[in-house]
């Protein structure tokens, strides 16, 4: 309140000294709660002391000033600053500690300009900006009413080991020396047996935020340490765990983002890869995948062609509406990588020019018949670019919807509001493959060895596990993966078939397991959150880096601590 005695704690983050003569000052004092400016003027006690105090001493220091609030003259009023509003005039301050001259200024719109490498080498600087801050505080404040939530519903806390033994196939492990000579402990890539274990324990309902480590390379979306919110439930179907996620979802969204509202709508992973090429879509925008491949057996392009009368092989296509004006030649080198990257038999860029002309290196082959089919089709007209793949179905799809989002990017960076930046689009995708063959002919796991078929389907695994369904599902965020789960195998003699006949491992590092689930296992699904990417995506962020304090390099490497 205007008048009142005030006293604050926190850093010098800017400063502007005039002299006597001048007769006033003013600084930036900054907390985790936001800048609040203060000012100097002589006639008030001690200025002359004040002044030379924070002439003296660099920006970053630790300062306690004293004063009065006032409220700003309305043409100085800083709609900008949360304070904005008022300031202090000062009429004391205390230096607390000093601080050596700071590499960077922390000031969000300027921290953009410094590498990666440096911010991370000073990380503990970079924590007190803005960003930073209110990421942290909205993670504490999800996972907060995370426990709310689920030990309101029953759920029970339990801490799982963090020194394991190796699991069979997945991620790499870290390894853990003992003082015992060739005697090691990996660290778990998650708690899935444990969390499996406490059923068959009668822990019927069981949640962690636990600690996960996978020794593999670092990006955007991955580091070797992350967190995911664990849980496991006994007697449960599929929707029973979705139910629970949804209203969990609900329970701990921030009133400040635009409401959720279950349930989550569901798409099968077959129709995912068919119209989006992706089991994780972003559904905010269209540009759908259309198979043409029954268009293209005499469409005049031998290439496209081969590919129809080949049982094994697709041609796929997307009409980029009125986007023709943002398609350079550079983007389109990049746009023409990504198949090269799939290793796809042919990509035809066709820009649709006046009178419907088509222009495309491919056009002059492909025959009026096959064009008036496709533009009948796809609603084509002057100014789109229509993009045509073709190759191997999943890979064809898969190019294509990366392709789909490459150049919707390319969109937006041209001032196109693409898709709605403010929304959350949930999205189940289910009813993935419980196999896929490996590179050497094998089968492996889609999801992980201990996912349950289909109802019904447990049948195929001695004969056809190709056309075996999994009860998998992920929980998809505006086109990120943000959480994944299953129901189990609780049958023993099942799930050492899948692991010895089917995917050909040695389950003596699974016998604990085996002889657990033949001891009265109930029936069991669960699901894992990823902690680190959800908080991401609700801050806006770019990098789970943004949401995480001390986070690795994209090489795993700790600058900070050397």
């Amino acid at each position: 309140d205007e008048g009142n005695p005030v006293r604050l704690c926190g850093w010098l983050a800017s400063k502007r000294i005039f002299n006597e003569k001048h007769g006033f000052g003013f600084g930036i004092i900054r907390d985790w709660s936001g800048n609040t400016q203060v000012i100097i003027r002589s006639e008030c006690k001690n200025s002359a002391s004040i002044m030379e105090t924070l002439s003296e001493i660099p920006l970053e220091s630790v300062i306690s000033v004293k004063g009065t609030a006032r409220k700003r003259p309305e043409n100085e009023i800083n709609r900008n600053m949360s304070t904005g509003e008022i300031e202090v005039v000062l009429e004391d301050v205390v230096v607390l500690n000093r601080c050596r001259n700071a590499p960077f200024q922390i000031q969000d719109e300027r921290l953009k300009k410094v590498d990666e490498a440096t911010r991370l080498r000073y990380r503990y600087l970079e924590l007190r900006s803005k960003i930073l801050q209110r990421n942290l505080r909205l993670r504490s404040d999800v996972v907060m009413k995370m426990r709310e939530f689920l030990t309101g519903e029953g759920f029970v806390d339990v801490e799982t080991p963090t020194l394991f033994k190796r699991t069979p196939g997945g991620a790499d492990e870290f390894i853990v020396p003992t003082k015992e000579t060739g005697k090691f402990y990996t660290l778990p890539q998650s708690p899935q047996q444990f969390k499996q274990l406490l059923m068959v324990g009668g822990v019927d309902r069981y949640f962690q935020i636990a600690r996960c480590y996978r020794d593999e390379s670092s990006r955007s979306d991955r580091q070797p340490e992350f967190t995911q919110l664990d849980l496991e439930m006994s007697f449960v179907t599929m929707a029973d765990v979705k139910s629970v996620i949804e209203n969990l979802i609900k329970y701990f969204w921030p009133d400040d983002l635009e409401k959720v509202r279950p349930p989550f709508p569901s798409l099968c992973y077959s129709e995912a890869i068919a119209r989006y090429g992706s089991d994780k879509p972003d559904t905010r925008f269209e540009f759908h995948l259309n198979n043409i491949t029954k268009f293209c057996a005499s469409c005049g392009f031998s290439i496209f062609e081969d590919a129809a009368s080949n049982s094994d092989e697709t041609v796929q296509c997307i009409n980029f509406k009125n986007a023709s004006q943002f398609l350079k030649k550079s983007e389109r080198t990049k746009l023409e990588a990504v198949a090269k990257q799939y290793d796809l038999e042919g990509i035809s860029i066709v820009k649709i020019g006046e009178d419907n002309a088509w222009k495309s290196p491919a056009a002059k082959y492909l025959t009026d018949t096959f064009k008036e089919r496709l533009k009948k089709e796809l609603d084509i007209s002057t100014g789109d670019i229509i993009i045509i793949v073709c190759g191997l179905y999943t890979k064809t799809c898969e190019a294509l919807g990366k392709i789909r989002l490459q150049f919707a990017g390319m969109i937006e960076t041209n001032g196109v509001a693409l898709r709605d930046h403010a929304a959350f689009n949930f999205l189940w995708v289910e009813s993935f493959p419980l196999f896929a063959r490996n590179e050497d002919g094998g089968w492996e796991s889609v999801h992980h060895p201990f996912t349950a078929p289909a109802t019904g389907q447990q049948q195929l695994l001695s004969h056809d596990p190709s056309q075996i369904t999994g009860q998998h599902y992920d929980l998809v965020l505006n086109g990120n993966e943000i959480g994944g789960g299953s129901i189990r195998v609780h049958d023993a003699g099942t799930q050492r078939y899948i692991l010895e006949q089917i995917l050909k491992e040695d389950a003596s590092s699974l016998e604990h397991l085996l002889e657990a689930l033949d001891s009265g296992a109930p029936p069991h699904g669960g699901i894992a959150l990823g902690l680190d990417r959800l908080i991401a995506v609700m801050s806006g962020s770019t990098s789970i880096k943004e949401v995480i304090a001390f986070p690795k390099t994209n090489s795993a490497q700790d600058l900070m601590s050397g």
